[in-house]
């Protein structure tokens, strides 16, 4: 729990550039025009310290400037900053909180500002502890949040509480963060330059990300010594490494990307499937899961239009768990690969939850008496197996016969597709069930 005026540690020298370089006024901050647009509830709070008990939910990525905006309402409206994480406090942080504010509004008159971060990491009796600070007006909450707040945020407070969402910054709002940043007073002053193509990889490395854009740039200064010092492309890349990937594995990232994945296979489009599986490997999702993924999906929208994409995931799947990463990153993309260019059918997959749906609806019927189990004492004289003609006695192996409850005579879940593969099935399952019907089979 943090109780502080944030302009005390943004003066410091030392402090990191994206600390010194937080906007301190609403026209520096970039990228969020939408939920800064004038006559919004966020830009009132902003720019003219609305009174009352204007809560809100902060939802965007990392690096948009939620801290920010936070900072701002507190130093607009003259109350109190007060910021709690979500990662490290309890119940009784909170109620402390919310206790000191009720007294500073009581003794003093003087307001708070109470910024939860990453509030989707409270549990529920964490955010039901905040309910009376909001609704009595003893706080202005903002909280923020990386994911959906429908989600992860409880319906009363999510209710008493207007939601913002806040977007990633697009290249050119990154690269003038970073370029003001080189020439502000609060930055680097110019006391360094910075190569063109430096600056393109640090927007490209930031993903939307001011911050992390800025603590890039500050570690490549770092290493800049001397009157003339410059910063050029090997020098970021060096004090980079690695472009961290936005993907929260627990939360919508992770459900997007996955989506994206089985989507992009789906739609045969095996450049895009590529492209979403190495975000997954990159930010360390488990290659297992993805192997689930795909041999559900061999039989989900591939189904017999290609039968030997079952065989490849499963393949897959074994090996994934054999040789683990990162040599399993070639296992994924081979059978990623085969899933997107087969033909696809749903036709197995639509069979299935047709036949459910019927056995759900109670359209069951009873077991035909010739099909019924015959290998107790008494069945044959209930009926049990008569009638029953065993396939392997008939010519070609197939018998006349029905098997279908009599309720349900006719129904037919399977119903192939011409795709791939699924086509020569069809013709198969055409003509055994002419023969199973009696009928003459055609050529």
């Amino acid at each position: 729990m943090t109780l502080f005026d944030d302009r005390d540690r943004a003066d410091r020298p030392d402090a990191p550039l994206a600390v010194r370089m937080r906007p301190r006024t609403v026209d520096e901050v970039v990228g969020q025009e939408s939920a800064l647009a004038e006559g919004s509830p966020l830009r009132s709070l902003v720019t003219v310290g609305v009174r009352g008990a204007v809560s809100v939910v902060l939802w965007g990525p990392p690096g948009t400037g939620k801290t920010t905006l936070a900072t701002l309402v507190s130093r607009e409206s003259g109350r109190v900053f007060t910021e709690l994480s979500a990662v490290t406090a309890g119940v009784k942080d909170v109620r402390a909180v919310i206790d000191d504010a009720r007294e500073r509004l009581r003794l003093h008159d003087l307001g708070t500002v109470l910024f939860v971060d990453e509030v989707h990491r409270f549990s529920k009796s964490q955010q039901d502890a905040l309910l009376p600070a909001v609704e009595n007006g003893w706080v202005t909450l903002i909280a923020a949040t990386t994911e959906n707040p429908s989600f992860s945020v409880i319906a009363p407070l999510l209710s008493r509480s207007i939601v913002v969402t806040l977007q990633p910054l697009t290249d050119e709002g990154l690269e003038t963060v970073i370029r003001r940043a080189i020439s502000h007073e609060r930055g680097l002053a110019d006391e360094v330059s910075v190569t063109d193509e430096a600056i393109a990889y640090l927007v490209r490395v930031s993903a939307g990300d001011a911050r992390r854009g800025l603590t890039a740039l500050d570690a490549a200064c770092a290493a800049a010594v001397g009157p003339d010092a410059s910063i050029d492309l090997a020098a970021v890349e060096a004090a980079v490494q690695h472009a961290a990937v936005r993907y929260d594995k627990d939360g919508d990232q992770h459900y997007d990307v996955v989506s994206a994945f089985i989507k992009s296979v789906r739609g045969s489009d095996p450049d895009a499937a590529l492209h979403y599986l190495a975000r997954m490997l990159e930010a360390g999702e488990d290659p297992r899961f993805i192997a689930r993924r795909l041999m559900i999906l061999a039989s989900e929208d591939v189904g017999l239009a290609d039968p030997t994409v079952l065989v490849t995931t499963t393949a897959a799947a074994q090996s994934v768990a054999m040789i683990g990463m990162p040599e399993a990153r070639i296992v994924l993309a081979h059978a990623t690969v085969h899933a997107a260019l087969a033909p696809k059918s749903n036709a197995v997959f639509r069979g299935i939850e047709a036949a459910i749906a019927d056995v759900k609806n109670a359209n069951i019927g009873t077991v035909p008496a010739h099909l019924r189990d015959a290998h107790y004492a008494n069945a044959a004289s209930l009926g049990h197996g008569n009638d029953y003609v065993y396939p392997h006695d008939v010519p070609g192996g197939v018998a006349e016969a029905q098997h279908l409850p009599p309720e349900l005579q006719g129904a037919r879940y399977y119903q192939p597709t011409d795709h791939g593969a699924e086509a020569k099935w069809g013709e198969i399952a055409r003509r055994l069930h002419q023969r199973r019907e009696g009928g003459s089979v055609d050529a």
